[in-house]
């Protein structure tokens, strides 16, 4: 004699272990202590009308597909929730038939939560476009709706829209850092445009913070840009980081901004994405402001002007940039999110020609004159001539 829904339910009742929602409740109270994983297996629209703070949402369709992706830990502590407290009964059972360990139901579920004035959380308030733009990051468990949220509300300066800013810049936009501000003040010249690739042989001979504006906007409305077509100097330096910027990209190609941009971010105690190329090679880094080493710890002298040709000089790959620019990128979305061992401390080196990376350790100078134990520069400089050898330290 077949088994009915009613018969399947019974049994479930006797294999699966319940918890009421006092107890729920407790844990929930005490996960900063003891960690636990609330599982919200409702249906989409049910959950972006409100869910228990913390939760991972998979719907009970897709279980199967997602639940190694999503809950990787089978030995984790895990309360699987609905709206009755019927279908969190399914569903345990199939995480427990997968191998899950330590797997109860909420009995009953969310609507009795709801009832109670339990804690309860709705999803960022993302429109139907931004959902469907997104939503391959909104898979993600390290992003989702939430990190989307912090991306869009997310500000970066680039400074620089040339060959590491173009490509950072292209891919911020498209993953939906909310403002981008450009700093340069050159027009896009035919030369440019083997490498930096925001531009258009149609701009030649408009600004570069203009040509990026319409290349950025174009891709993503959902994109701000702040234009600041001017060189990064110390005379507007505080201006232009005042503006308040959560991460500078730095695509600078001398060695005097360099420096200036490092004492800035000090002063602003705002992180720097530095990169940097020649020929065929090329350098990413994270500066964090006093948390690290920073630029004058990784060089305390800037070499000689002969041993340090600009890219119009000596030349560079048409490729490398892109390649750098895209690592900038990663390191800033990674500082929005909060996600992931960002490049502190380390120097992410690359040769094109022989297509390897290595990884360099970088420790921060007690004696810096900038981030060590007894900072001398405390304020801007003359970096021209510092790069010179002509001016002091």
């Amino acid at each position: 004699m077949a088994k009915t829904y009613s018969d399947l339910f019974a049994e479930l009742r006797q294999s699966v272990k319940t918890m009421p929602l006092d107890e729920v409740k407790a844990r929930f109270d005490a996960r900063a202590s003891r960690p636990v994983t609330l599982l919200d297996v409702r249906e989409k629209d049910e959950f972006r009308a409100g869910y228990i703070p913390g939760a991972v949402h998979i719907a009970r369709a897709y279980l199967e597909a997602q639940a190694e992706q999503k809950l990787p830990d089978k030995n984790a502590e895990i309360i699987v929730y609905c709206a009755s407290g019927n279908r969190s009964l399914f569903a345990a059972k199939t995480l427990l038939d997968f191998g899950y360990t330590n797997v109860v139901s909420a009995n009953p579920g969310f609507v009795r939560w709801k009832d109670l004035r339990y804690p309860v959380e709705t999803p960022p308030n993302l429109t139907p476009a931004q959902l469907d733009r997104y939503s391959r990051h909104i898979l993600l468990p390290e992003v989702g709706e939430r990190g989307q949220e912090k991306l869009l509300k997310g500000r970066v300066l680039l400074l620089g829209a040339g060959g590491l800013g173009a490509p950072a810049a292209l891919y911020l936009a498209a993953a939906g850092v909310g403002t981008l501000g450009l700093v340069d003040a050159d027009e896009v010249d035919a030369s440019n445009l083997q490498r930096q690739i925001i531009h258009a042989t149609s701009r030649i001979g408009m600004a570069k913070v203009d040509s990026a504006e319409k290349a950025l906007v174009d891709l993503n409305p959902d994109v701000k840009v702040v234009k600041y077509k001017e060189r990064f100097l110390s005379s507007n330096a505080d201006r232009i980081l005042g503006d308040g910027w959560d991460v500078i990209v730095d695509g600078c190609d001398n060695f005097p901004t360099r420096y200036l941009v490092n004492d800035a971010s000090l002063f602003h105690k705002t992180p720097v994405v530095h990169g940097s190329i020649f020929r065929f090679d090329g350098q990413v880094t994270t500066f964090m402001p006093w948390d690290g080493p920073c630029y004058r710890c990784l060089y305390p002298e800037p070499p000689p002007p002969e041993l340090s040709p600009s890219c119009s000089e000596a030349g560079v790959l048409g490729i490398l940039p892109g390649l750098i620019g895209i690592l900038q990128a990663t390191e800033a979305v990674k500082l929005i999110l909060g996600q992931g061992e960002l490049l502190k401390g380390r120097l992410l080196t690359y040769d094109s020609m022989k297509m390897t990376f290595r990884t360099l350790k970088l420790r921060r100078d007690p004696n810096c004159p900038a981030c060590g134990k007894n900072p001398t520069i405390k304020e801007y400089i003359d970096y021209e001539g510092f790069c010179l050898g002509t001016a002091p330290h």
